[in-house]
């Protein structure tokens, strides 16, 4: 997936349903929110937390709201798209611009950024840092990268736990491995260039 760096560039790439992103884009842009680039989608923030975004699929064009969980939904047209794995983003497909009613859509924005206002959110889950043994050992063997891991945050130092920890093999793991440690040294994230 290409990580495109302003809303332009993400709209030319949109193939199918540019229609249907042009127009939530003009409801959104009419209230209070702030257009910003991040995954390189379009999402839209009320003082640098994230409302609500827009993409376009194969088969439809939506509009998700990061604690749409919160929203009342009277029209039961939300949907969790990853049953299981997200806890409060919840999503609102179209399929033609025909489906959108500009004015229900509006009033579902309205109710996020009030819920954004009164502090409405779902908080994540904190997870135990786990270190595998190949980073375990890889971290016993070489000081500097020791002293470097330690000066990562928490999350950094979780993304490359798990990056390890989530491969099957153990080739695939001491690729992985050789993989992070220069990225280790250079004091980056394995996620930064999405964020």
């Amino acid at each position: 997936m290409e990580m495109h760096k302003t809303p332009e560039a993400y709209f030319a790439s949109v193939n199918e349903h540019l229609d249907i992103l042009q127009k939530l884009r003009n409801i959104l842009l009419n209230t209070e929110l702030e257009e910003k680039m991040k995954w390189g989608i379009p999402t839209y923030c009320l003082k640098n937390k994230n409302v609500a975004g827009i993409g376009a699929f194969k088969s439809y064009a939506g509009i998700w709201f990061f604690n749409g969980v919160f929203l009342k939904d009277p029209k039961g047209v939300l949907i969790n798209a990853q049953e299981g794995k997200t806890k409060g983003l919840r999503q609102w497909r179209f399929e033609s611009i025909a489906d959108i009613d500009e004015k229900q859509v509006l009033k579902y924005i309205k109710e996020a950024i009030q819920n954004q206002k009164d502090g409405k959110e779902v908080k994540p889950e904190k997870k135990p840092l786990v270190i595998p043994d190949e980073l375990k050992e890889a971290l016993a063997s070489d000081s500097q990268l020791s002293e470097t891991f330690e000066t990562l945050t928490l999350s950094c130092k979780r993304e490359y736990a798990e990056y390890i920890s989530e491969a099957k093999r153990l080739e695939t793991k001491q690729k992985r491995l050789e993989k992070i440690i220069p990225m280790i040294m250079d004091k980056v994230g394995l996620n930064d260039k999405y964020k």
